[in-house]
């Protein structure tokens, strides 16, 4: 049976003037931006600190987003998830409240995206504002290997899951909840620095909020708040109404989850009536046995991502930060399929690669009502990888976890990017002297697959080569995808190169599978080679 969402925008009778309404469209994404940059600056992890793992918003008193940072799409669309589960299953948050969570199956995504959210109060009667949220990848948070990114069958090898529990209470912290925490992860101290920094994140967010009602008035800045998503809601209607009415299909695969399942199947059918668009994945391959099941969050929050891209691109403006309630937009999800998993399913890769699979089916459904407007496929992967062990320069276990970006597919206007992290990720490869520097790896070659991209009028963006040596003994896993087959090209443009992974020892070249876990030895050499982009059109001879 489908899993039928909707949220409708809180709405206020009041209405702002166009200028002042964009004035507050700019406050509110100036906060969350500097929310995330007091995250950055406060992270212990070069995960955090160097590639941006990090997400930050501001949601109204009933939990709707007003503004998104711009982070990582994946987490931005499912954190309006995560911030409900906290308010339904918390209770009242009073003032100085704090909320963690990461349980895929209340709100979060997988495992290591660990979510904060605090209510703001403010005002002469100390009314509820609102809510700020951080969201931040941690780097191990328990598991059978370091990373807590396994070939795992089900949830709880994945790693402490924490439901939506107070890890602060009117400003004082729950230190049996955070000793627990610290307990069961590689990297304790890690860790702790990399909470203690999205509870910076938060408090910047309430600070800059409460600076804006002082200059503005709480009735002000709360109806502000309302007409943004409502204008939002009324962007997206317009944009829709742009795209022919009709049924459109596409489907693709997921190359395997790592048990033995392969071609795993994702269909969507896209109907699109007036103002109104349904996106029905029913047809979609059951939930498997391997972690590349998403949660019901990631869909809509790859959804989310893909349908904002399309407006703005028909209506040549771009939404308000948050991007409305997206009540015009009808999800249909089969319950059980690895676009919708339940209990006890693994996740893990549901959140990095089948996020991008959904966003590439969208996509191809969209072409079909919009052939010259969507760009090829881009490389449909973050290329995880995670190697956890022992450092021998400090004797200390570290937890190293990166994703790695390629290319990007061209479109009918431009080639597309080489060497980036593309549509579900937003983040960027950390820096090979902050990569040496933080863990026992040399980075032996670093470069552009030349000629990976797909060919085309407009040729795909090329893929990336990155050989990390390991100067000590430790546990790698690596979560790829786009192995078997590359990125689609469009309108008669070629496909991408697919990826490849290699293990170098002693001089010897050993393909590994596109998801595998491995003993490293020192000296080996483990090679991600990610996949070309899509080219765009039938290039003439």
């Amino acid at each position: 049976m489908a899993a039928r969402q909707r949220v409708s925008a809180h709405m206020n009778d009041r209405r702002l003037d166009a200028v002042t309404l964009e004035v507050f469209r700019h406050l509110f994404t100036a906060l969350t931006e500097e929310m995330g940059a007091a995250l950055r600056r406060a992270a212990f992890s070069p995960n955090i600190k160097e590639r941006r793992d990090y997400s930050c918003a501001l949601f109204t008193a009933d939990g709707v987003a007003v503004a998104l940072g711009d982070h990582m799409p994946v987490h931005l669309g499912a954190m309006p998830m995560s911030v409900r589960a906290a308010i339904d299953e918390s209770g009242p948050l009073d003032k100085g409240d704090v909320v963690c969570l990461n349980d895929p199956f209340r709100g979060g995504t997988h495992l290591p995206d660990i979510t904060l959210v605090g209510p703001v109060y403010g005002g002469s009667s100390s009314q509820l504002l609102g809510y700020v949220a951080s969201r931040a990848h941690h780097s191990d948070v328990g598991g059978t290997s370091p990373g807590s990114m396994p070939l795992a069958n089900e949830i709880y090898q994945e790693g402490l899951r924490i439901p939506p529990v107070r890890i602060y209470t009117a400003g004082e912290r729950n230190d049996d909840l955070w000793r627990i925490v610290l307990a069961n992860v590689r990297t304790p101290v890690e860790r702790a620095g990399d909470l203690d920094a999205q509870l910076a994140a938060l408090h910047a967010g309430r600070v800059r909020l409460l600076e804006i009602v002082a200059r503005r008035g709480v009735d002000e800045v709360v109806g502000a708040m309302d007409e943004l998503i409502a204008y939002a809601d009324r962007l997206v209607a317009a944009g829709i109404r742009r795209i022919p009415d009709g049924r459109y299909e596409a489907q693709d695969v997921l190359d395997d989850d790592g048990f033995g399942t392969t071609d795993i199947e994702i269909k969507v059918v896209l109907e699109v009536e007036g103002s109104r668009l349904s996106l029905d994945f029913m047809g979609t391959s059951p939930q498997v046995r391997g972690g590349v099941n998403a949660v019901a969050a990631i869909t809509a929050s790859a959804s989310r991502y893909v349908v904002r891209c399309i407006v703005e691109a028909l209506i040549n403006e771009v939404l308000p930060a948050g991007g409305g309630s997206m009540s015009s937009v009808e999800l249909l999800l089969p319950e059980g399929s690895v676009v919708n998993a339940q209990l006890p399913a693994s996740v893990a890769g549901g959140n990095v690669e089948t996020s991008q699979r959904i966003t590439d089916v969208l996509l191809g459904a969209f072409r079909q009502a919009l052939p010259d407007l969507v760009p090829a496929l881009s490389q449909g992967t973050m290329n995880n990888i995670t190697v956890g062990g022992m450092d021998p320069r400090t004797g200390k276990t570290f937890a190293y976890y990166e994703t790695v970006g390629g290319g990007m597919g061209a479109g009918p206007t431009a080639d597309g990017l080489s060497g980036v992290h593309t549509h579900m990720s937003n983040s960027l490869n950390t820096p090979v002297e902050a990569l040496e520097h933080a863990y026992p790896f040399r980075v032996t070659h670093y470069g552009i697959r030349r000629g990976s991209g797909g060919k085309g009028v407009h040729h795909g963006g090329d893929g990336l080569r990155r050989d990390i040596e390991l100067l000590s003994d430790g546990t790698v896993t690596l979560l790829t995808e786009r192995r078997m087959r590359g990125p689609a090209g469009a309108n008669g443009g070629e496909d991408g190169a697919p990826g490849r992974n290699t293990l170098i020892r002693q001089g010897q070249e050993t393909e590994l599978p596109g998801k595998v876990t491995l003993d490293g030895l020192k000296g080996d050499v483990i090679s991600v080679r990610s996949p070309g982009g899509g080219g765009w059109g039938e290039a003439t001879p």
